[in-house]
């Protein structure tokens, strides 16, 4: 929807007549026909990239990290040069007490929502790097420090906003860049806004749910259909009702974080302190292999989700239908991620240790790359005629016929 919001307002920037265009959607969808309009037309711009191989995208992701950051100073230096870098500082908190610090923690709770998305699904786009892992470990203090900067950006550009032009805080990057005057640095501006987003769909969106897909349907479903897949499926979401205000966006990221933090706390003790960084990467593709637990599930796992969640299920609830009372019930909620967190790992630890899964304890990781060179694909790729064992050799085999056809497309 982020991305829909910049081509509106790039469209009303070359055409300001593309602004009013009647609207015949009704006003309780969230949505007018200019931003449907321009729904349809990034979704539609979007498809190809999608259609590419993660490999072959380094020189639009280059692209974006360089246009991306330079749109975001050039958006600061406006904040402090409209207000005289005075009006910015001279806002006063509304708020005081005890629900001050209740609205801290929720809105804590918003942004590690958006750190909870790369705490669990990194892997997916990760996996693609060709970088070192030492090198790889400045991400470890440097997102923080970038993230932090650019809330700083858009807290600064949002007082500025409210400081210049009056009224409410304009949240929304679009929203703010559509009052500027100039209808070049409108376009502009809308533009890395929208290459962000671009971004931000393929390798945090598409690509990890597109891998989710294939982990669920390896018979039927590759990256290249879970992303396409993953397109469609965005119209059923109605993204605009999400963003339709400032409140519900947090309540979203909020809700999300709830279910996102007992995911991440699993993963990492299981990994650094159940099984000290020992994985048998090949095993991990087996149906019946020793990862399989039982029928398929660790129960421990999910003991410890369900209760690192189900403290916060009453401020969710309330978050969904506020006609719904749960009185102090919500106060967990506020800071929901943290506690999942917390919860799920005393919980995880303390099944681990007193139901040990003798079967899945393996002296030795078996990494990536041994089980790629064993199966003769290199960097993503399988090589034809590779022996696999006992003489035995990949062969591929092409299909012919409409399946054929569909199976080369897709």
């Amino acid at each position: 929807m982020n991305g829909a919001n910049t081509v509106r307002v790039m469209l009303g920037a070359i055409w300001p007549s593309f602004l009013t265009l009647p609207n015949h959607i009704p006003a309780d969808e969230g949505i007018e026909t200019n931003t449907m309009i321009a729904f349809f037309i990034f979704w539609l711009l979007q498809i190809p990239f999608l259609y590419m191989h993660p490999n072959n995208l380094r020189w639009l992701f280059m692209a974006k990290s360089i246009i991306v950051p330079t749109a975001f100073i050039a958006i600061l230096i406006w904040a402090f040069v409209s207000t005289k870098g005075v009006d910015i500082w001279d806002q006063k908190p509304t708020i005081h007490g005890a629900a001050y610090s209740w609205a801290f923690l929720a809105n804590l709770t918003s942004v590690i929502g958006n750190y909870a998305t790369l705490s669990v699904n990194q892997a997916d786009f990760s996996r693609y790097s060709r970088v070192s892992v030492k090198w790889q470990m400045l991400y470890v203090p440097m997102l923080p420090i970038v993230f932090t900067f650019i809330a700083f950006i858009g807290i600064a550009a949002s007082a500025a906003g409210s400081a210049k032009y009056g009224g409410e805080y304009l949240w929304d990057p679009m929203a703010l860049v559509a009052m500027w005057p100039n209808r070049a640095c409108r376009f502009f501006a809308a533009f890395a806004f929208a290459l962000a987003a671009l971004g931000v769909n393929i390798s945090a969106n598409s690509l990890s749910a597109a891998n989710d897909l294939t982990a669920l349907f390896p018979r039927f479903v590759n990256i290249r259909r879970g992303q396409l897949a993953c397109a469609v499926l965005a119209w059923a979401l109605v993204p605009w009702k999400i963003l339709a205000s400032a409140g519900s966006f947090l309540n979203f990221m909020s809700a999300y974080a709830v279910f996102l933090g007992p995911i991440a706390a699993i993963m990492l003790f299981d990994f650094w302190v159940v099984h000290k960084r020992r994985y048998d990467t090949r095993a991990l593709y087996e149906p019946h292999g020793i990862y399989r637990y039982r029928a398929g599930v660790n129960w421990r796992a999910v003991v410890a989700f369900l209760v690192g969640v189900a403290p916060n299920l009453p401020g969710f609830i309330n978050s969904i239908n506020t006609s719904i009372e749960v009185g102090v019930g919500a106060r967990p909620y506020q800071f929901g991620w943290l506690l999942g967190f917390v919860g799920t790992s005393v919980t995880y630890l303390a099944l681990e240790y007193a139901f040990v899964p003798r079967e899945t304890m393996i002296e030795r990781a078996v990494l990536p790359d041994e089980v790629y060179e064993a199966m003769g694909v290199y960097d993503g790729s399988e090589i034809e005629g590779v022996p696999v064992g006992d003489g035995e050799e990949v062969v591929t085999v092409e299909k012919k016929g409409l399946k054929g056809w569909a199976d080369r497309i897709l």
